[in-house]
């Protein structure tokens, strides 16, 4: 991708531009995590002034809803091709599990939505942002249906929203910071009590289907 232009003037330049700036946005939350990166570390990073960032996206906390939108998107056609072969509720627990342990950016991005990315952004963006959040939930919810005949497309949506929140607070236990790295490792009773993601993740996902199956 040629971004070597000064100021994007074309169209095409100014989306090469946007792109730029996601890819480095996803880099450097791939390396440090999503919290842990500023707008000035991704304008340092793409080479230009934050003034010049806000160009092409509102707010830091934007850019990062168009990453998840995107990985999200991503994420959603695996889980969706995974559901195509599934049957039964064990089945399309561990094809929504693998999904997710296999995208730990988007993990990342779907533990801050609600509580950092949804912030600082405006309305227009927290509008396409819900619209694709919705879609999502009952495009793989439908999927899920045709595994699980017995549950409603709502059913469906509503077990990726459990799974998405399982997700939020399950996957940051993978990454603990420095010091509490150190406390585990000096204390493996204390780590032997916080849950390993893949598992976990899995079975939880598994009871919530089951439980919506009993309702029925």
């Amino acid at each position: 991708m040629d971004t070597s232009f000064q100021r994007a003037r074309r169209p095409e330049q100014k989306n090469q531009r946007r792109e730029a700036i996601l890819a480095i946005a996803a880099e450097l939350a791939h390396d440090s995590g999503v919290a842990q990166v500023s707008l000035g570390d991704i304008a340092a990073k793409v080479g230009l002034a934050k003034s010049n960032i806000l160009r092409y996206f509102g707010t830091r906390e934007e850019i990062y809803l168009q990453l998840t939108m995107r990985e999200g998107t991503d994420w959603a056609a695996a889980a969706g091709s995974a559901l195509d072969k599934a049957s039964g509720h064990l089945a399309v627990a561990a094809a929504l599990t693998d999904a997710y342990v296999d995208r730990p950016l988007y993990c990342d991005l779907t533990t801050h939505a609600e509580t950092m990315l949804e912030h600082n952004v405006s309305v227009a963006a927290l509008k396409v942002y819900k619209l694709w959040a919705i879609d999502t939930y009952f495009t793989v919810g439908r999927k899920i249906t045709l595994a699980c005949p017995q549950l409603t497309d709502t059913d469906g949506a509503s077990l990726v929203m459990a799974a998405s929140a399982f997700v939020a607070k399950l996957f940051p236990i993978t990454r603990p910071p420095e010091a509490l790295q150190q406390l585990y490792d000096r204390e493996p009773e204390i780590a032997r009590v916080f849950p390993p993601f893949r598992p976990t993740l899995q079975r939880m996902i598994s009871a919530t289907a089951a439980g919506l199956l009993a309702a029925h």
